[in-house]
């Protein structure tokens, strides 16, 4: 498993935390509140998200044969589609 850490500046991530899990909650394996979201990806990743007064932290965990940069860029976009008053939003994704 690879583990990819990013803290997100916002002062609305509750809100996009939401947005997100709502969006995916459709197609996918969703739980959340306004402070914690998780969703599991149907090729085998998870997408942790904490909520702060200024933050947005994000765990996200991909399989060894996953494709690493692809599910970076997908949470990204996505989050950047809520988020389009302040888009782009700043990822300093990480090695966990």
């Amino acid at each position: 498993m690879s583990l990819s850490v990013a803290r997100v500046p916002t002062l609305s991530a509750s809100r996009y935390l939401q947005q997100l899990a709502k969006h995916w909650s459709h197609k996918m394996e969703v739980s959340f509140t306004p402070e914690e979201g998780t969703i599991l990806f149907p090729n085998g990743s998870k997408l942790e998200m904490r909520a702060a007064s200024e933050t947005l932290d994000i765990v996200l965990t991909v399989p060894e044969d996953g494709d690493v940069a692809r599910m970076r860029e997908v949470v990204a976009s996505h989050l950047d589609r809520f988020a389009f008053r302040e888009a782009p939003l700043t990822f300093d994704w990480r090695e966990g």
